[in-house]
């Protein structure tokens, strides 16, 4: 009892360090939040306007005066301090690790681990030289290994949740570059975290011992979140999210680890890392999670994580000629020992030296782990100077002042000049694939799950798939319950309310489907007037930077089979977004009852024919195909349709060509115009790579005009259970003539629309792609 009254306020204090805490977190977001509207339109991000927040509430400012300094600044509240950046520590490296990309770390832990180590490893070099003078300088005698790994650290560790925020709020986070940076960063940080903790465990043998116990405590918390996960899940099969009381159980398990990893001496960072890395991602567990910490985070606990960064700061403490100038040489050899390890890791890699240049500025940039250990104490009475900890606290906190600003206008200007493609002929076969699709009510999703599934069948071609639902905003709100009023588990939002039931039902869906495929979709809500919201669409589309956006088509199947129309303004929306879209586009019309089924796990192989008959947006079909083709469950063929010649030929001229028939198959020459001989070469490529080596087919139709296409088309109708056709600009092509005449829906293409058209019954899906239409207008671009 004595204790907690104590704690709460002690004699000495003028005022209640509770209510001390409460008051600068207040205004370090305040301040905070007014720099960063200042800040915002030149290029300054979020992380830098909270530190700068910090400095200016701290001893180096405002509490400088005698009254604030009183009341911020009390003995007893670092205590509270400590405990409420524990706090922050422990959700925001358990949320940074639910988020991590755990597939693209899989597949670049090389390239990551090579650019995180080249600055570190020259760090360490010249930190043997710096440990010797700081130690002569501030007359360190005792604990000199622990001097010796703080020193290293601040010179070689990269903070890795300002990194995070500092490409998330620059729209960077999407863009390789800005991934590259924010994994190699933490792969930095945390083999800081893991070394640091293994020599100071081996260097103690009790330590030792509770090294070896939080490693089998975190493995055992990891192994707990899993059940505890598919257990609520299943209790939850009605919720679209699970309680706050089963949250809580979560949160109380990271608690205990993380509060038991710190008594026993050791940090809690790599523990709640690992414990968040390793969380099951599929499941209403996940998302909720996810849901509540992203607002939290991002919005409150790392701004004021931040802004107590730039509140520790007194500069003070280094007003003499000595200590100024070991900030500058330490905040040089720092910076200059990243860089240039940084430049030559990626030069090795063959990176860019613009983008080498952004991401040695990003990997210098401190302020979390470094933190802790400066502001930790290795034993129970202090065993170095306090010029030790103002000084190195100095250091971490003007670097990131210094560097954060300048990588700041580096990355906006990245963002402004760097090209992503847009397009699927242009893109490696083998390279991430990125996808938007959109869907409004929950049958669309299993449409768009199955394309998901035939594109994503290969290890070796990774697909990173968004699927975002497209919700009405309605006039009024629906709901006018207070907040007590809400259940268990709801939230007290109105965007929580739109789309009604249909939220559950899509949840559900996608659940299943990444239970059963293991491909992770990434799932949002947009929520927006149909007259604007293609342009949330596009502008979604653009942030991302996906390469083709997934459209369901206005019509769906019915029970008997039929077409029938659910809603015209899908229609329109339709239209807008193939005017408007930053990247190529296509409209999937769903025969899901009689056509094309999810591949994974489908006992049958599924058929799909390519129907290819020219021009850039056939090219993008079949460049579609490419990644469907690697399927197991799918087998594709390449119908080409070719026009067949006026002169008359005979029957003993067809005789003596059977001998070029397999050269005809190849590539099909023309001699009218440039689009022929690039559909040519593009035709012959994919013969060459897929066809000739059994993994696709390839037929060729010779016809005159559009009666014999259409001909052809319904004797090949009930064959396959999707058809890809590009949407095409043919105008008077002779394969088409004729087609028009019964038009009913432009946006598909003369093709796509005769497939798509109600007097049409047939059984397959169809799947209509229109190439991005600014990229054909950069004939240089396309040449790459």
């Amino acid at each position: 009892m004595e204790a907690t009254e104590q704690l709460v306020c002690q004699p000495s204090d003028s005022f209640n360090p509770l209510i001390t805490t409460s008051f600068q977190v207040s205004c370090i977001l305040v301040i905070s939040h007014v720099f960063h509207l200042v800040l915002k339109p030149l290029g300054q991000p979020g992380p830098f306007a909270q530190l700068l927040a910090g400095v200016v509430l701290g001893p180096t400012l405002l509490s400088r005066v005698e009254k604030v300094k009183d009341f911020f600044i009390q003995a007893s509240a670092a205590k509270y301090y400590q405990f409420f950046s524990f706090i922050c520590r422990m959700l925001f490296m358990f949320s940074i690790g639910l988020e991590t990309d755990v597939p693209y770390l899989k597949r670049n832990i090389r390239i990551v681990s090579i650019v995180a180590g080249g600055g570190s490893i020259l760090a360490c070099m010249f930190g043997g030289p710096f440990f010797w003078l700081l130690m002569k300088v501030f007359d360190v005698t005792k604990d000199r290994l622990g001097f010796y790994l703080l020193t290293l650290t601040v010179l070689a560790n990269s903070a890795s949740p300002v990194v995070i925020r500092m490409i998330a709020e620059t729209k960077f986070d999407t863009a390789d570059l800005g991934r590259m940076a924010i994994y190699s960063s933490l792969v930095n940080e945390m083999s800081c975290v893991t070394i640091v903790s293994a020599l100071s465990a081996f260097n103690s043998s009790g330590r030792l011992g509770g090294a070896i116990l939080i490693t089998l405590v975190t493995v055992a918390v990891i192994f707990v979140n899993k059940y505890l996960s598919y257990f609520f899940n299943k209790r939850n099969r009605n919720n679209r999210f699970v309680s706050n009381k089963e949250i809580f159980v979560i949160m109380f398990l990271l608690t205990c680890l993380s509060l038991y990893a710190e008594w026993v001496g050791y940090t809690a960072i790599f523990c709640c890392f690992l414990v968040g890395l390793m969380f099951p991602r599929e499941g209403k567990t996940a998302r909720t999670l996810l849901h509540k910490l992203t607002y939290a985070v991002n919005t409150f606990i790392l701004p004021v994580y931040f802004g107590y960064t730039g509140f520790q700061l007194d500069v003070s403490s280094i007003f003499n000629k000595l200590t100024i100038a070991l900030t500058v040489l330490m905040i040089l050899v720092s910076a200059g020992t990243r860089i240039v390890g940084t430049l030559a890791a990626c030069h090795y890699l063959m990176i860019p030296w613009n983008e080498s240049l952004i991401l040695a500025l990003l990997l210098c940039l401190k302020g979390n782990y470094d933190l802790l250990l400066i502001n930790t104490n290795p034993n129970p009475e202090p065993v170095w100077p306090a010029d030790v900890h103002d000084f190195l606290l100095t250091v971490v906190v003007i670097n990131t002042l210094i560097i954060g600003p300048v990588v700041a206008i580096l990355l906006n200007r990245e963002v402004c000049s760097a090209q992503y493609p847009t397009i699927l002929e242009i893109l490696n076969p083998e390279s991430e694939l990125r996808i938007l699709a959109c869907m409004y009510v929950p049958r669309h999703v299993s449409g768009h799950a199955s394309l998901i599934s035939a594109l994503g069948g290969s290890p070796s071609a990774p697909i990173r798939p968004y699927m975002v639902h497209l919700v009405e905003l309605p006039k009024k709100r629906k709901s006018k319950l207070m907040y007590h009023q809400l259940e268990d588990g709801d939230q007290y939002s109105d965007e929580e309310e739109y789309g009604g039931n249909d939220v559950l039902e899509i949840n559900e869906a996608l659940d299943a489907f990444i239970s059963d495929t293991k491909i992770l979709i990434y799932q949002s809500k947009l929520v927006a007037s149909f007259l604007t919201i293609n342009e949330d669409v596009c502008n979604g589309a653009e942030d991302l930077r996906v390469c083709i956006i997934f459209l369901p088509f206005h019509k769906h199947q019915r029970i008997d089979g039929k077409m029938e129309n659910s809603m015209e303004e899908m229609r329109a929306i339709n239209q807008k977004v193939l005017r408007q879209a930053p990247c190529s586009v296509a409209i999937f019309v769903d025969r899901g009852q009689t056509g094309f089924q999810q591949p994974h796990g489908s006992p049958c192989v599924q058929n799909i024919a390519i129907l290819f008959f020219g021009g850039p947006d056939d090219r993008e079909a079949l460049a579609c195909s490419k990644r469907i083709l690697m399927h197991s469950k799918v087998n594709l063929t390449v119908i080409r349709f070719l026009h067949k010649p006026t002169a008359s030929r005979s029957s003993n001229a067809w005789i003596n060509d059977a001998s070029h028939k397999e050269e005809e198959v190849i590539m099909a020459i023309s001699n009218i115009g440039t689009q022929n001989e690039i559909d040519n070469a593009f035709v012959e490529t994919f013969y060459n790579r897929y066809v000739a080596q059994g993994r696709a087919g390839f037929v060729e139709k010779y016809v005159s005009n559009g009666q014999e296409t259409v001909t052809v088309l319904r004797e090949i109708a009930n064959t396959y259970s999707l058809f890809i056709v590009g949407k095409g600009g043919r105008g008077t092509s002779p394969l088409t003539s004729g087609m028009s005449d019964w038009e009913e829906c432009p946006e598909l293409g003369l093709v796509g629309d005769l497939l798509a058209s109600s007097e049409w019954d047939i059984n397959g899906s169809i799947l209509v792609i229109q190439r991005h239409q600014h990229s054909d207008a950069d004939g240089g671009f396309l040449e790459d």
